[in-house]
């Protein structure tokens, strides 16, 4: 893994750590584990990313192209 991905794979887990682990309360790891894909959604598609001007990750992809990842729901 070069050192920019794994300088961006550690502030991803910072970031989780942070806002999702330990930023709210669960009252066990079952509902913190069922809480993960929101937050990940929140993350990718709505939370401003600094490192990327306070854009949000899936706002710098082509919503014209032929990209799955670009579907919204």
């Amino acid at each position: 893994m070069s050192e920019r991905a794994n300088g961006k794979a550690k502030r991803f887990i910072q970031s989780a750590l942070r806002e999702w682990t330990y930023g709210w309360s669960y009252q066990n790891s079952g509902e913190r584990t069922a809480a993960l894909a929101s937050w990940q959604h929140h993350y990718d598609w709505h939370r401003p990313h600094s490192g990327i001007s306070g854009l949000v990750p899936m706002g710098r992809l082509d919503p014209t192209g032929n990209n799955l990842l670009t579907l919204h729901n």
